[in-house]
């Protein structure tokens, strides 16, 4: 038992620095907006398109890697995604105009519609109890990646040749981890972390169905979270590609005060993804609405404390810090928690492609706001643009959260109670 129970934490290291590095590649992008946008001469509108043509192809990409996911071996596709990932980070490090630049940086987004097969693993890993803190672990990949990024294009890029330097390094990596992943991870049994079905000897016959998957996205919880999902990733991707800019031009920020002070803002950000895992499954034990109240009280407060950021006048740097560091702690808590209740409602056999759903409803969002937000940037301002579109979002989610409070109950015990069937259907044979 202790050498299954280490080698899953192994999994989860080895994702985790998948996860981080990807991040990094990923994000960094947003720190370099200035010296991007001034080699190839862009408007904040061309600058959107940039991140809107990545988000644009994983999003198409994400029922591909899901339906692939729940037919065939996940480490073994997820190692391909980390090789390309790497290759078309290659990619837009050698090309040298911007209609070739937007067409490798909307390439990156192949790679970008993996993860749902990496949750979905990690699922047959961990049992339901504990999944909250394990996906916080791993999602503290993505404000810790920003950070890596910031870092990598602030500070090291001016050392080693500039942000295409940067570029060859992270893919770099990518080519290594995509060796790891595909020689270090195995394979598991679809389901064999679920309570109602320990013990059973013959997981692997729950196989992909497509009759099953449409059952699972017709769950009434699902269309909460869809709906949510797709609102939810406005304000994200607002920030992570144009706060840079917004600190630089319209608050007066240099690099080094950017740095200094997001670094904070960011590892708080890092430490609301695991609070919100574990406030999630604390709950999640008492009350099976337990993840969804954690979801709903984040997206509002986050609201709140960003507004009060943003209207901080430019001068009270220190009370701008402030309220940015509150907005970090609730901003992410409904991330870990609503992939841990895709699961609590979804068969072992059909999650990828459930979760790949929820990706592609979220990045329909996604691809939309960078673009809106430079059009909205070039039209006004970056701050009402980052202002108006992340308020309007939240306060969405937050209403779609209190529907999703209702019918949440219901969908859990009715896959609790398919487990169990199937598990004593199991036993009498």
């Amino acid at each position: 038992m202790n050498r299954p129970s280490r080698y899953r934490w192994f999994v989860v290291v080895v994702f985790f620095f998948f996860m981080l590095l990807h991040q990094t590649d990923q994000l960094m992008i947003g720190s370099m907006q200035v010296p991007v946008m001034g080699e190839f001469a862009l408007t904040d509108t061309q600058w959107g398109l940039i991140n809107t043509g990545a988000l644009f192809v994983a999003m198409i990409l994400y029922p591909v890697w899901g339906y692939l996911y729940d037919r065939f071996a996940r480490a073994k596709l997820l190692a391909l995604a980390s090789f390309i990932w790497g290759a078309t980070t290659w990619m837009s490090a050698v090309v040298r105009t911007y209609p070739a630049f937007l067409a490798t940086r909307a390439s990156t987004g192949i790679d970008n519609s993996s993860y749902p097969g990496l949750f979905s693993l990690i699922a047959d890993y961990f049992p339901p109890s504990v999944r909250g803190r394990v996906y916080g672990i791993l999602q503290l990949t993505q404000p810790l990646g920003y950070l890596l990024g910031m870092i990598l294009a602030l500070m090291i890029a001016p050392m080693i040749g500039g942000w295409r330097s940067v570029f060859y390094l992270t893919g770099t990596l990518g080519l290594v981890i995509a060796v790891v992943i595909f020689f270090g991870v195995r394979e598991v049994p679809r389901g064999r972390a679920e309570p109602e079905l320990e013990g059973m000897e013959e997981l692997r016959q729950f196989r992909f169905s497509w009759a099953e998957a449409k059952l699972a996205v017709q769950k009434r919880t699902m269309w909460f979270l869809f709906a949510q999902g797709f609102a939810g990733v406005f304000p994200w991707n607002v920030i992570t590609f144009f706060f840079f800019g917004y600190l630089i031009r319209e608050r007066g920020y240099d690099n080094d005060s950017v740095l200094f002070t997001m670094a904070p803002v960011i590892l708080i950000l890092a430490a609301g993804y695991f609070v919100g895992g574990a406030l999630g499954d604390w709950l999640f034990k008492r009350t099976l609405r337990g993840r969804v109240m954690v979801s709903s009280a984040g997206v509002l407060l986050g609201a709140v404390f960003l507004f009060l950021a943003i209207r901080t006048p430019v001068e009270d740097r220190t009370t701008f810090f402030t309220f940015m560091c509150l907005t970090a702690i609730f901003m992410p808590m409904s991330s870990a928690n609503v992939i841990a209740t895709i699961y609590d409602v979804t068969l072992p056999e059909v999650r990828s492609t459930t979760m790949a759903i929820e990706y592609f409803v979220e990045n329909s969002g996604a691809a939309l706001a960078p673009l809106l937000t430079g059009i909205i940037a070039d039209a006004l301002n970056l701050e009402t643009a980052i202002l108006s579109i992340s308020l309007t979002a939240w306060l969405l989610c937050f209403v779609i959260y209190l529907g999703a409070l209702a019918v949440v109950p219901g969908d859990i015990q009715a896959l609790r109670a398919q487990l169990r069937q199937r598990a004593e259907a199991a036993s009498r044979r």
